[in-house]
């Protein structure tokens, strides 16, 4: 498959960046070749990478399930009502391992509010994930993505091959931020926030 090669010649190269046009390509070959755009959304001249959509250009979450780390399948929809922080990780991407602290530190702060953390585990093995999870004491979920199928379906929001990326879903299923590279503990209780405003 022309994409899982791009994804791995990436990976084999380093870190998560790639130039623009492979990653356009890379898309637009995930996409099917769609022509369609991705949403519109103000980007942060303080925070570089961050996104955040407005009410009338919120994309909605698509129609994800799949099976958890560790056991058991898991659908975005348990989630309706709560917002949502989804983290697309790996445990070969050197900027995931940088960034883990002040996503599980940010889990704790907002979970007595009613916030959850998913992450997305992708093109991985299961040994390397959950060694991952244990060593950066991470003790939310994550689904496992080895065929990188879920992150996938995420494509007009998320570069095909930018990991790590980090989307905020509001109660009603509205994809109201994003963070593409490593998240900060204030970047993301800000989306965060904003989030919990919307319905």
């Amino acid at each position: 498959m022309v994409v899982a090669s791009l994804l791995a010649a990436v990976r084999r190269a380093g870190p998560a960046r790639v130039a623009p046009a492979v990653a356009v390509a890379g898309a637009l070959l995930a996409a099917g070749c769609s022509s369609s755009s991705p949403p519109a959304g103000t980007t942060s001249l303080l925070n570089p990478g961050t996104t955040v959509f407005t009410a009338a250009t919120a994309p909605h979450v698509p129609r994800v399930s799949g099976e958890l780390l560790g056991g058991g399948k898991l659908s975005l929809t348990a989630y309706r009502g709560h917002v949502l922080v989804l983290n697309f990780w790996g445990s070969w991407c050197t900027v995931c391992r940088e960034e883990a602290s002040a996503l599980t530190e940010t889990a704790q702060r907002f979970h007595s509010s009613g916030v959850r953390f998913l992450g997305v585990d992708v093109a991985d093995n299961t040994a390397s994930a959950e060694a991952f999870m244990r060593n950066f004491k991470i003790t939310y979920p994550s689904l496992s993505d080895p065929g990188d199928k879920i992150a996938l379906s995420f494509n007009q929001v998320i570069p095909v091959s930018d990991f790590p990326s980090t989307l905020v879903i509001s109660p009603g299923g509205r994809i109201t931020g994003r963070i593409i590279g490593k998240v900060s503990t204030a970047g993301l209780a800000s989306l965060i926030t904003a989030a919990q405003k919307q319905r």
